[in-house]
């Protein structure tokens, strides 16, 4: 997990109490434990937007609903794929990942490389567990990360 120059930061976003909604926040935890630094985010998107300014490449993590089977993880080049309509966050805000992303860009505030990684959800009940295939892509993704 390297950038040869510049700012390089790691976001997962989720909330931890609504099932596979914690997905992103659960992968920047396991980071941190690998000793990466990697921060947890709520999804708010203004707030989220304020957390890479300056950096140069970003990566994000976020559980999705796509229609894939729960736990497959979807990779997005930010800078090149509109988010709106593509997918649908599972954030409790109503200006969530996605329209950050989009606001970002027509603002010119995305940073210059920004890759989202979407884990598929299947529940998100308020006080849930992550389902079983979301932890194994957690896990997954973790192990991806760091080889990068």
């Amino acid at each position: 997990m390297s950038t040869s120059s510049g700012k390089y930061l790691i976001i997962g976003c989720g909330n931890t109490e609504r099932g596979d909604d914690a997905a992103g926040v659960l992968v920047a935890r396991r980071l941190r434990e690998l000793g990466a630094h990697a921060l947890e985010h709520s999804g708010e998107g203004l707030a989220l937007m304020e957390s890479w300014k300056g950096c140069d490449s970003v990566i994000l993590i976020d559980a999705v609903v796509t229609g894939a089977a729960p736990g497959a993880i979807t990779v997005w080049d930010g800078n090149l794929a509109p988010m709106i309509g593509d997918t649908r966050g599972c954030t409790t805000h109503a200006f969530g990942v996605a329209e950050a992303v989009e606001l970002a860009r027509v603002l010119g505030r995305l940073p210059h490389r920004l890759s989202i990684y979407g884990i598929e959800g299947r529940s998100f009940d308020l006080g849930g567990a992550p389902s079983q295939e979301v932890a194994e892509a957690v896990e997954r993704l973790v192990q991806q990360l760091v080889q990068q």
